[in-house]
């Protein structure tokens, strides 16, 4: 079935109003949680399944398989019941938050920080807000770009593919097979996506990664190619 963007959208808009809004708020209530949730797909773009793995918000750790959602392998500490957005992710303990942003700010003094610090930087903060349950200390965790992106809030197409170089790259010290496009292309999309381009990646730089991705592995680099 071919990738439709809009309705992915749509779907995952009205999976996170179910999730986070608790049915037992007053009808104005929730009707005022609906629309913050419409603010954040506005500020940080749609909610998503997962992120590419070569995303700010998964990349910083040392696994040798890809991370595609947030995690203490990529150390984030006291994550639960979260919803993620291309640029973000909001998560909603019942304990205490503070976790979370103490690992956010750990996470920027990490080495790990330097492999993105230089096109994006990553914030945490409280929301003040009775999502999933009115118990909850939720907190909202933003990829804030440093360059322009565009309209559509997909990743333009020259910070997308520096990343994901660097993501994989590195790779070809361990690797002994090399992975084709059709298996790698779930990690490097993000999810949902196409064969070519995801709520995070337009065609034309789905297309281009899609290039890049196989000309180094055609070139023999991570091994022979896993069939």
């Amino acid at each position: 079935m071919a990738f439709r963007r809009n309705e992915a959208m749509e779907e995952g808009f009205e999976r996170a109003v179910r999730y986070l809004i608790p049915n037992e708020l007053p009808n104005n209530e929730q009707r005022r949680l609906k629309d913050y949730i419409d603010d954040l797909t506005v500020k940080l773009g749609p909610v998503v399944d997962n992120y590419p793995s070569w995303h700010p918000l998964v990349c910083a750790h040392d696994d040798e398989y890809p991370v595609t959602y947030p995690s203490t392998e990529c150390g984030y500490e006291g994550l639960d019941h979260t919803v993620y957005f291309a640029n973000g992710f909001l998560s909603c303990p019942y304990h205490s938050g503070q976790p979370i942003i103490d690992s956010v700010d750990k996470l920027r003094d990490s080495d790990a920080y330097e492999r993105y610090s230089h096109v994006a930087e990553i914030t945490a903060k409280h929301i003040k807000k009775p999502l999933y349950h009115e118990n909850t200390d939720p907190i909202l965790v933003v990829c804030e770009w440093h360059r322009p992106m565009p309209m559509d809030r997909t990743i333009s197409k020259d910070v997308a593919i520096g990343l994901m170089l660097e993501q994989e790259v590195p790779c070809w010290r361990r690797s002994e097979l090399g992975e084709t496009w059709e298996t790698m292309r779930p990690y490097l999309l993000g999810q949902p996506c196409g064969k070519r381009s995801s709520i995070f990646l337009d065609q034309e730089a789905g297309q281009t990664m899609k290039k890049v991705y196989e000309a180094i592995t055609y070139s023999g680099m991570f091994g022979p190619l896993k069939v």
